[in-house]
């Protein structure tokens, strides 16, 4: 049998720190496990052990000045209600949070508990007054108690302001597990107008010690592996829920909702119920940004550059002037001497300095707001590994040119923060519609495999200028695989990437204008837009893939521009953690 007690006294206390370690090579030397709060207004001590350790405990207690005589409460268990000994230094014994309270020099008048029992024999008016926790009232309270409605004692301030005001003029007697919240409960509610306090002298525990469990409903909940007493203080076969510590009763751990260290019938949440809680909150912060855009007001941007293998052994100016030829190298040598040019630990590098393969560099940018761009994504679906939207355009997916913070994978990252998730594979900033993001590295590679390997059906609306000829149709032409100034790709026979788009001609309209659902087999840059500039039927809306050939010099197009008339309205795909085939659909154009 282990012999537990508890104990506590509000006396002023002084080096706490060596008692500290006095008392806990003691405690660990004896084999005694519990917590052993010291502050300097008093003591708080809750320990188990065999019943000579605990007594020489309370005589190493008994010489420390202030706590002379100190009187523990007494139970027994058959096992070891504690994990571990610890003693901690706190500011104080019983956290409260409200100045001016002090214990150790008046409390409320304590009632003891024969005479509280007397009392309710007689039927006297009095309120009972619970000043617990909500789930330790769960497991049991006095009859026709009132809790105080509180999920901390730390609230109890807030929730003493919601009393009628007429419980100001009549007896309330409060009581607590083993007393010490009444010892400053009670003051409180004094110090707020209340003018007949009356505190249970060793709360519930001593209660039950001495008078048993009349007038008493249940068990007694204590903060220990027990869980709860009854009234002869004898543990009780009720656990605890980890996730909302809540009591439970012996027939609530059989329902199939009590999962040990997960959830209870109290706060269990359905899978489905946890998605939409969480969608709901992750929409709401998508749309914190619609008027309040991340690159809207001017910042300093460090843009990464990383050295390629060839390029080992050049100089900085060098480098930079050959990997980014469309800026002058005299510009280059500028921005180097302005110190403008960083290395990975932001410090500064000379002209002279030469570069080692792999390593990163940051060219210090001016500061600049970003354009405007339509931040206005819908979230479709999400669970634990996938994340769908309905992404709005214009809004590039990653960092590059003019955006760096008004983009959509900045906006995933703030959104899902500290997660950083991935988008699986990619819109132009001009094309709006379904998209799908991995939400770990683990799903990001089985995703990206998909769409890389084209196992993803992907399908696209759009509206082009001019009628085709045939109602089906495929276009092959190769497509270049570097980027011109603007980014743009072209038609390129000889030397471009195999590229591959099936056609059907949906609707044709009398102003000239055709609907087409197009369906991308592979997956390169501008696909769509480039095979139908190629056809001869350019997208309504286009700025970068003119009538007659021509080429534009607009990449990401502005929220006042015509709108791109290309939107992705399907994508099915498997999914990494159930293998099973799963679609999305948007609204066409």
């Amino acid at each position: 049998m282990f012999t537990n007690i508890s104990t506590y006294r509000f006396a002023p206390l002084s080096n706490l720190k060596p008692l500290r370690e006095h008392l806990l090579e003691k405690c660990k030397g004896w084999g005694l496990k519990g917590t052993i709060l010291l502050s300097t207004e008093g003591i708080n001590m809750f320990v188990a052990g065999p019943r000579e350790k605990i007594d020489s405990l309370m005589q190493e207690v008994w010489k420390i000045p202030g706590l002379e005589g100190l009187k523990p409460k007494y139970s027994e268990s058959a096992h070891q209600p504690f994990t571990r000994m610890l003693v901690r230094i706190k500011k104080e014994i019983i956290a409260f949070g409200v100045e001016g309270i002090d214990p150790a020099k008046r409390t409320s008048p304590k009632l003891k508990a024969a005479e509280l029992k007397k009392w309710l024999d007689e039927g006297r008016p009095v309120t009972l007054l619970d000043t617990r926790n909500n789930y330790e009232v769960k497991l049991g309270t006095f009859d026709k108690a009132l809790p105080i409605g509180v999920n901390h004692f730390r609230d109890f301030p807030a929730a003493v302001a919601k009393l009628p005001e007429k419980m100001k003029e009549e007896p309330v007697v409060m009581f607590c597990t083993g007393g010490i919240r009444c010892e400053k409960a009670g003051p409180y509610m004094e110090s707020v107008g209340f003018k007949n306090i009356f505190q249970l002298e060793g709360g519930i525990l001593k209660y039950f010690e001495e008078v048993g469990g009349a007038h008493y409903q249940g068990d007694c909940f204590v903060f220990d592996q027990r869980v709860g007493v009854d009234p002869s203080l004898a543990e009780t076969p009720d656990s605890q829920c980890f996730a909302c510590l809540a009591p439970l009763k012996p027939e609530e751990q059989k329902d199939s909702r009590y999962v040990l260290g997960r959830s209870c019938l109290y706060c269990y949440v359905s899978t489905d119920e946890k998605r939409k809680e969480s969608m709901l909150k992750h929409q709401a912060a998508f749309d914190a940004f619609k008027n309040n855009l991340p690159g809207k007001a001017p910042y300093e941007n460090h843009r990464p550059v990383k050295v390629p293998k060839a390029f080992d052994g050049k100089t900085i100016l060098d480098f930079l002037s050959e990997i980014l030829h469309h800026i002058p190298a005299g510009e280059w040598q500028s921005e180097i001497e302005m110190g403008k040019i960083l290395n990975s630990k932001f410090e500064v590098v000379k002209p002279n300095h030469k570069v080692k393969a792999g390593e990163r560099y940051l060219h210090k940018l001016p500061k600049l707001a970003e354009p405007d761009v339509n931040a206005a994504v819908k979230l479709l679906y999400e669970d634990e590994m996938v994340i769908v939207i309905d992404k709005p355009a214009p809004l590039p997916v990653h960092a590059g040119g003019r955006f760096n913070r008004n983009t959509l994978q900045y906006l995933l990252n703030e959104v899902y923060a500290p997660q950083r998730p991935r988008p699986a594979h990619r819109l132009d900033a001009n094309t709006s519609g379904i998209m799908v993001i991995a939400r770990s590295r683990h799903s990001a590679g089985a995703l990206q495999t998909q769409f890389a390997q084209g196992q993803v059906e992907k399908v696209y609306r759009a509206t082009v200028q001019g009628h085709p000829k045939d109602d089906s149709f495929v276009c092959e032409v190769p497509i270049s695989a570097a980027p011109d100034e603007c980014g743009s790709r072209t038609v390129a026979i000889e030397e471009g990437l195999e590229a591959k788009t099936e056609f059907k001609v949906l609707e044709r309209f009398p102003d000239g204008t055709a609907l087409i659902e197009a369906r991308p087999i592979t997956g390169r840059t501008n696909q769509i837009r480039i095979h139908l500039w190629h056809l001869g039927f350019p997208i309504v809306g286009e700025k970068l893939y003119l009538p007659n050939q021509k080429m534009g010099n607009t990449q990401t197009q502005s929220l006042d521009d015509e709108p791109l008339a290309l939107r992705s309205v399907r994508v099915t795909f498997t999914h990494p953690l159930t293998r099973e085939k799963i679609s999305f659909q948007s609204s066409s154009l």
